[in-house]
């Protein structure tokens, strides 16, 4: 057994470093680094932390989390969904420095989630829910990102909330962009869309990935319009943190305060990170899985594990909190990521811009950014996947509107738990119509009832058995059949027995057939688990 798992991790370190996968991941890597840059800058902005705090945790959440994470395709960072819980939580607890006890803290209850197999819970999200999730983020990608690509915006970069720090909303933000537009930032962006429709139709030239000429259009653009009225200003140029020597590159860095220990709103801070942040993830460890062409399948234990791993070292290092991020995952399956490797390079990629190319990577205008993210929330809300829900029932379509409408008017964690409420409600309302199936046989002046339950009775499907026998008339002979029933919930179970005991008194005489006193939950073999991990 010990050689096969021997032989298994080499198998696997192996296939990260196959030519057929390299080709995918190294320039898809380089599209993720564009995406995320901007991103991390922008939310460690809006969070009221360094700038550099930012980047720290797109480099860790390359690096570290995706070397220990089970998902091929997520790319972990800094979350916009987290912005308002960091601000606050730095006024609250009075310094950044305490604030990174927390960060730290949170990582250590996140691998004590995944070790308790909390990370189940993943398992639970109805699809309905997790594709119009993704299809909201797609939404919410196009309406965020048309002002930067029109070159009006002061709020950060990536704002997924409707409501945005700078006072504004996604649909006032796009007004005012409409009518303050910059023709340099407009001409980029149209450029940059153009390149990335046209360009993989050419498969002589489809080599050099599409997004990396889109930066070089926009770096070229942006110095052609250096100069007049319509010069890009700097607050439409990327910008981070310019080093010159080693002492100042490590002079960025901040401790953690841990004399902060003693202080109970560290701990209530850091429950608060852990939740949400482990909530987020496996949001989008679902969502990108839905969206992997191979398919594939994370475990989400490890994962809660890689993200605990992740938030530990980006605390003590100075960083933020760090998730699994749907816009650059999504980045990463449009841009062909193969492998985790994608993720890894992306945060090598971070860390040389920010030691080697300060001044290069400042010259890059956000309009082109723009442009990409604005393609990458098309395909994420394309026109065929509304027209797919809709023939799958109302039943999945409603969930999946009201799952976008209200991320879109919230924020990414409220919107989908409004969808879970819808989605639940309709699952009862199936189960309610669906636990048993009965037939009616007369007899006589009597008449005779059959229900058959089916194969596994939930406690769902409590209120409708209880409406059906509360309905049937007096002087009846009712046969409860749970032949075929291999598990019946103990709360169902008491209803029926209550049933029998009480039928008397309106003249109903009831026999239950092969049902049992107590049903234990059917279990899956140990070995086939293993199997089936394996």
């Amino acid at each position: 057994m010990r050689n096969q798992q021997s032989n298994s991790s080499r198998f696997d370190v192996k296939k990260y470093i196959l030519k057929k996968n390299l080709k995918k991941d190294l320039p898809s890597s380089i599209v993720v680094f564009l995406v995320a840059l901007p991103l991390c800058l922008g939310i460690a902005l809006a969070s009221g932390a360094p700038l550099f705090a930012g980047l720290i945790t797109g480099i860790v959440g390359g690096i570290v989390v995706a070397s220990f994470s089970g998902s091929q395709l997520s790319v972990s960072g800094p979350a916009a969904g987290l912005t308002v819980i960091v601000l606050n939580s730095i006024t609250d607890l009075g310094s950044y420095q305490i604030f990174l006890v927390a960060v730290v803290m949170a990582g250590i209850m996140q691998i004590i989630l995944g070790i308790i197999k909390a990370g189940t819970i993943g398992n639970y999200f109805p699809s309905s829910v997790i594709e119009g999730m993704l299809a909201a983020i797609g939404i919410t990608l196009i309406l965020k990102q048309l002002p930067h690509a029109l070159g009006v915006d002061t709020d950060f970069f990536g704002d997924e909330g409707f409501f945005q720090q700078d006072q504004e909303n996604t649909f006032s933000a796009i007004f005012n962009a409409a009518s303050h537009l910059s023709i340099a930032a407009l001409v980029i962006s149209v450029l940059s869309i153009a390149v990335l429709i046209l360009w993989p139709k050419f498969k002589k030239i489809n080599v050099v990935p599409a997004p990396l000429v889109v930066v070089i259009i926009g770096v070229i653009g942006a110095f052609l319009f250096s100069n007049g009225a319509e010069a890009l200003r700097n607050d439409q140029l990327v910008t981070i943190p310019v080093v010159s020597n080693a002492s100042e590159f490590f002079g960025l860095f901040t401790m953690p305060d841990f004399s902060a220990l003693t202080n109970p709103k560290v701990y209530m801070v850091a429950i608060t990170i852990a939740i949400v942040a482990s909530l987020e993830t496996l949001l989008s460890i679902e969502a990108i899985d839905k969206i992997d062409p191979i398919k594939r399948v994370t475990p989400t234990n490890r994962e809660l594990v890689a993200q605990g791993a992740g938030n530990i070292v980006s605390g003590m290092l100075g960083g933020l909190p760090l998730t699994s991020v749907i816009v650059r995952s999504s980045a990463n399956v449009n841009a062909g990521g193969r492998t985790k490797m994608s993720a890894i390079f992306h945060g090598i990629l971070l860390l040389l811009s920010l030691l080697f190319i300060p001044k290069i990577i400042n010259l890059i205008p956000y309009a082109c950014l723009a442009a990409i993210l604005l393609v990458t929330g098309y395909k994420l809300a394309r026109v065929a996947l509304f027209k797919h829900m809709y023939h799958k029932g109302w039943d999945q379509f409603v969930p999946f509107v009201v799952t976008i409408v209200a991320v879109l008017l919230t924020d990414l964690l409220k919107g989908v738990g409004i969808g879970m409420v819808v989605s639940i409600f309709y699952l009862l309302r199936t189960n309610m119509r669906n636990p048993f199936f009965y037939k009616v046989q007369e007899e006589g002046n009597k008449k005779n009832i059959r229900i058959k339950l089916a194969e596994e009775v939930s406690f769902l499907n409590k209120a409708s058995i209880q409406v059906l026998l509360t309905g049937i008339p007096k002087e009846t002979n009712v046969i409860i059949d749970g032949t075929n029933s291999r598990y019946i919930d103990p709360d169902v179970l008491e209803t029926i027995f209550n049933y029998k005991h009480n039928a008397y008194t309106k003249g109903i005489i009831v026999t239950l057939e092969h049902i049992k006193s107590q049903y234990t939950v059917p279990k899956l073999n140990t070995k086939i688990t293993e199997e089936i991990k394996n």
